[in-house]
């Protein structure tokens, strides 16, 4: 089981090089849940089966019942656009079986994944002493800066600001660590200084404030220079989620949106969404790591090994994580190979789309454009239609395969919304697809 098998290694290579060879990646489509049973009896058996049969049993019926999010038809949520060299990467970074955790086991590793977090903080003016570490997500990153916060505090029934448009991960960590939501009413959508300012009136116990840099939604900027201000006249924490939208700091055209973001106490971005790294893959830096050291580091004598009082740099330190993978390191490696202007072009690339999207839609008679876009995020409605047509009108696309747009919520109206993230989808794939919604 643990010996090398010729067969076993040329059989699943070669599946990897079809895979990464299709162009375009097909959607597909949900699973049903009783072909699935039926595809997956009887193999868990004491003795195992050829590998070729399982294997053609994953490609023919459980990959195809899934909808690929690095599709450039995939244009729902949030989609995912990996480089080819970080996929490949991820598999180098798999057949080792890193355990990333400690300067000990991988300071290679971390090596690389910490000059990816320095050139990320860099683009977000961070200091020179910023520093972090790759955990799973934004909802593991916001977790583990949130901790930070209210631990640095150490005030007792503590809150933290929010606007309203905060992503769901945010009120669901206040909630795990047991820190109120001080909920600030956005203005336009937006959380601005002046609002935050309004809500601390007469408030005590906050010690920190949440902004995001491009919401799930809408892709909408908060107003960072004035929270940042606001943040630093009463010393709160200032946290900014960038899970989806602070990519753009890649991106000249709209680097200016991020203004103030250099203040803050802790940032996150997912690069396996808009920076093309493959799930999962989310950069957690702080403004002074110190702080987050004090909080996580983990006690324990089976670990004292890896804490001297020499430069090593421990990722299980910075989150609430121990276990885990090196990975930032297929985005290391994609960034090394393609080069920073190639993230610039291809973050560049979805602006423009949403840019031309938003005219197409806005010179539809059919279409209305509900605002313009600030990154890569289109909400518009069909004229007339009701919360059924945009579900009834979802599901054809998928059926067809035409694309995976998913309706979405505004203002308590159900609407249409594009995310564009893959450089392979085009203004003519956008077109082909509002056709549709004539009927």
């Amino acid at each position: 089981m643990h010996s090398y098998d010729e067969r076993l290694t040329n059989l699943v290579f070669d599946y990897m090089r079809q895979r990464l060879a299709l162009d375009p990646v097909p959607l597909d489509h949900p699973g049903e849940k009783d072909k699935l049973d039926a595809a997956l009896a009887g193999l868990m058996t004491a003795k195992g089966n050829d590998p070729a049969r399982v294997l053609d049993i994953y490609d023919q019926q459980l990959s195809r019942a899934v909808i690929s999010a690095d599709s450039n038809r995939f244009l729902s949520f949030i989609p995912a656009a990996p480089t080819k060299a970080a996929l490949l990467f991820d598999m180098v970074v798999s057949c080792a079986s890193l355990q990333g955790i400690s300067w000990l086991e991988a300071s290679g590793a971390i090596a690389a994944e910490n000059q990816v977090l320095r050139l990320i903080a860099d683009r977000a003016g961070m200091p020179g002493t910023a520093g972090g570490c790759f955990v799973s997500g934004g909802s593991a990153a916001n977790l583990s800066a949130l901790v930070v916060a209210r631990d640095t505090a150490g005030l007792p029934n503590a809150k933290i600001a929010v606007s309203d448009q905060a992503h769901s991960s945010i009120s669901n960590t206040l909630r795990i660590i047991g820190v109120e939501a001080l909920v600030v009413p956005s203005e336009d959508h937006r959380l601005t200084g002046e609002a935050l300012r309004r809500a601390l009136e007469g408030q005590e116990n906050v010690i920190g404030v949440v902004a995001t840099s491009g919401t799930t939604n809408a892709g909408i900027i908060d107003d960072l220079k004035g929270v940042a201000e606001v943040a630093r006249e009463r010393g709160l924490w200032f946290h900014v989620d960038g899970a989806y939208g602070g990519a753009g700091l890649f991106a000249p055209s709209v680097r200016h949106r991020y203004e103030g973001i250099e203040h803050a106490d802790s940032f996150v971005v997912d690069p396996h969404k808009w920076l093309f790294a493959p799930f999962d893959c989310a950069a957690l830096i702080y403004r002074d790591p110190r702080l987050a050291r004090a909080v996580h580091t983990q006690d324990a004598s089976y670990l004292d090994v890896l804490h001297t009082d020499g430069g090593e740099w421990n990722p299980t330190d910075y989150a609430y994580h121990l276990t885990r993978r090196a990975r930032g390191l297929p985005l290391w490696f994609s960034l090394a190979v393609n080069g920073t202007d190639a993230y610039t072009e291809a973050v560049e690339r979805g602006l423009t789309l949403a840019r031309e999207s938003a005219e197409l839609i806005r010179e539809s008679d059919h279409l209305e454009l509900i605002r313009d876009p600030e990154l890569s995020a289109v909400l518009f409605r069909r004229r007339g239609w009701t919360s059924h047509d945009y579900y009834a009108w979802s599901e054809r696309l998928l059926a067809g395969q035409v694309g995976f747009v998913t309706p979405t919520g505004w203002e308590g109206e159900t609407v249409a919304r594009f995310a564009f993230l893959h450089p392979g989808t085009t203004i003519e794939i956008v077109k082909e697809i509002v056709a549709t919604m004539r009927d």
